[in-house]
């Protein structure tokens, strides 16, 4: 089960098969004396979530159950479902959506979201900053 590489000083471990790996991926950063906290988030059906924002860190999350309709800046909506991950880099980046994708039943999901030193784990953007970065936004279903 686990394995010395020589080169790094460490012990590599592979996961026995009852363990699936459900996401990996390497944050543009990690802030220095950051913090982390991690949330249960229960929306019911319809909810459209929190309004665009931002974290100071990265973020990691998973769909219990349910649908999540997820956007980040720069990318397509999208829908992740019960068993899915997403992440998001932090930082910058304008979270447009985390809303239930469905209309007749809720939407469970766990997030661990990192947090800079001295910085609020989210901030929202107000309406000028979103007319400001609109380029930024990926194209809409409903842009056509």
């Amino acid at each position: 089960m686990a394995e010395k590489n020589a080169e790094h000083g460490t012990t590599e471990v592979s996961l026995p098969p009852e363990v699936k790996l459900l996401q990996e991926v390497t944050p543009p950063f990690f802030p220095e004396g950051g913090s982390s906290m991690t949330i249960l988030v229960e929306w019911p059906p319809g909810h459209p979530g929190l309004p665009p924002h931002r974290h100071s860190g990265p973020s990691f999350g998973y769909v219990m159950e349910g649908a999540l309709r997820f956007e980040l800046e720069g990318e397509p909506e999208r829908v992740v479902e019960a068993g899915g991950t997403f992440w998001e880099p932090g930082g910058d980046v304008i979270h447009y959506q985390d809303g239930n994708a469905l209309s007749d039943a809720s939407t469970t999901f766990v997030v661990t979201m990192v947090c800079a030193p001295g910085q609020p784990m989210l901030t929202v953007v107000d309406e000028e900053e979103l007319k400001r970065r609109a380029r930024l936004r990926a194209p809409r279903p409903s842009d056509g």
